[in-house]
């Protein structure tokens, strides 16, 4: 354990540990350097006489935009505001009820509430001029109620300032500047988990593929260690069982040819119907030996064209003058074992000729996955027996018959294969009549 983790190198949490701290020191020294680069931001000055004079519709700078409200909402209270009125008041010479003033609350920012009887009332300005030299700081509205009781009102147009327009490029700098970091950070997360993620869907479609490079940090080193010696596991707990089997099934030959023998000096009557007994056994045997054959013995994979395997298993039957015909389509290519994925095919086929005298096989290629479907119009399988057809040594054909029923092993030998492949078989009654076998398998 030791010698490993030395060997893959530091762990995972401290990489993304340092990933992180990396990210938060890049953002902050981002953030220092706007501090020092950003501009001051001054709030734009104006003066009552240019409110007062785009009040009156004298020509008035663009910073202005002036419209006639009917109604006008009275402000808050506040010291800034009842000042400027008084100036504005003064400058257009009307009585200061006519003249409201207000300024926007920041975003975010509760309206301050002031108390007006600790605040001494403003003193006019001396003179109009001195009324108009009034500096107003920031974004205001200002309404005037004219002589016929209507309002006119005017407001600041408020725009993006160089300094706000600096310190938006600054940010998009910053996240640019961070996003290699973050980026390695989610591959660095991502990359295991994708990994065993393949791993899994690896094992699933062939037990016996190639364990997991152990390398990486040592996290990742010990679970894919874990996972090599957990399918190290089920493979010697899936050969275990098939060598048990198929002992037994062998040793089991020895004293059946035993009984043979002893039944020789046995009445005819009952010497046949023992040997009958015999051949079905010794048949059941020979079967369950090919099953565990089949099913435990693990070829090499590569790219194949299953329309080419099915095409020799049709053509195959059809020189032996069987009704089996092929559906014409375009060729679906998958990564399998050539003889295991032909035996299964071959067991299908068989199945439908035994039970319909007919078999039709379609192949096409959908959602990512090969279709082979079996179909024949023979009696079909009573609902109830669907999921049990696949149990080995089971048979549809109650009169126990071997020449119509078979051993057992045909569909179930099918389903193994093609569920090492990655893959299953189904079977259902067609709506028309008789049975259909379908085969999926990963493209």
């Amino acid at each position: 354990m030791t010698l490993r983790r030395r060997a893959a190198g530091s762990p995972l949490f401290l990489r993304v540990f340092a990933l992180m701290v990396v990210c938060v020191a890049v953002t902050q020294l981002m953030n220092f350097a706007l501090l020092i680069a950003v501009q001051t931001p001054t709030a734009k000055l104006y003066t009552v006489g240019q409110a007062v004079d785009a009040l009156q519709g004298k020509p008035a700078d663009d910073d202005f935009s002036v419209s006639s409200p009917d109604h006008v909402e009275e402000p808050h209270w506040n010291p800034r505001g009842e000042r400027t009125e008084v100036a504005m008041a003064k400058a257009l010479n009307v009585p200061v009820e006519r003249v409201l003033i207000s300024f926007p609350t920041p975003i975010m920012t509760r309206e301050k509430i002031y108390d007006r009887a600790s605040v001494p009332r403003p003193v006019p300005p001396p003179t109009v001029q001195a009324a108009r030299d009034v500096i107003i700081t920031g974004d205001f509205t200002a309404s005037f109620r004219r002589d016929n009781g209507q309002w006119k009102t005017v407001s600041t147009v408020s725009a993006f300032e160089p300094w706000r327009w600096f310190v938006l490029w600054w940010l998009i700098l910053s996240v640019a500047a961070v996003a290699p970091f973050a980026w390695a950070l989610a591959h660095r997360l991502a990359k295991p988990i994708g990994t065993f993620a393949e791993a899994a869907e690896r094992l699933g479609r062939d037990p016996r593929a190639a364990p997991i490079a152990i390398n990486g940090p040592p996290e990742i080193a010990d679970a894919a260690a874990a996972f090599n010696r957990m399918q190290a596991r089920l493979n010697r707990y899936v050969d275990d069982r098939a060598t048990v089997v198929g002992a037994v099934a062998h040793d089991l030959r020895t004293p059946l040819m035993r009984l043979g023998l002893r039944l020789e000096a046995a009445p005819d009557a009952l010497r046949q119907a023992c040997e009958g007994d015999i051949r079905d056994m010794e048949a059941m045997i020979s079967a369950t030996l090919s099953y565990l054959r089949d099913t435990s013995k693990q070829g090499a994979r590569k790219p194949l064209d299953l329309r080419s395997l099915a095409e020799t298993v049709t053509d195959d039957m059809s020189d032996r003058g069987e009704p089996v015909s092929l559906a014409p389509g375009d060729p679906v290519v998958v990564e399998g074992n050539s003889p295991a994925l032909k035996a299964m095919l071959n067991n299908l086929v068989i199945n439908a000729l035994k039970y319909a005298g007919k078999a039709e096989v379609t192949l096409v290629e959908a959602d990512g996955q090969a279709l082979i479907e079996v179909c024949d119009d023979g009696p079909g399988v009573p609902p109830e027996d669907l999921d049990r057809v696949f149990e080995p040594f089971f048979r549809g054909e109650k009169s126990r018959n071997r020449d119509t029923g078979g051993i057992g092993l045909g569909l179930a030998s099918a389903r193994a294969v093609a569920r090492a492949h990655g893959g299953d078989v189904v079977i259902r009654n067609r709506e028309e009549g008789g049975l259909s076998a379908l085969v999926t398998l990963p493209v």
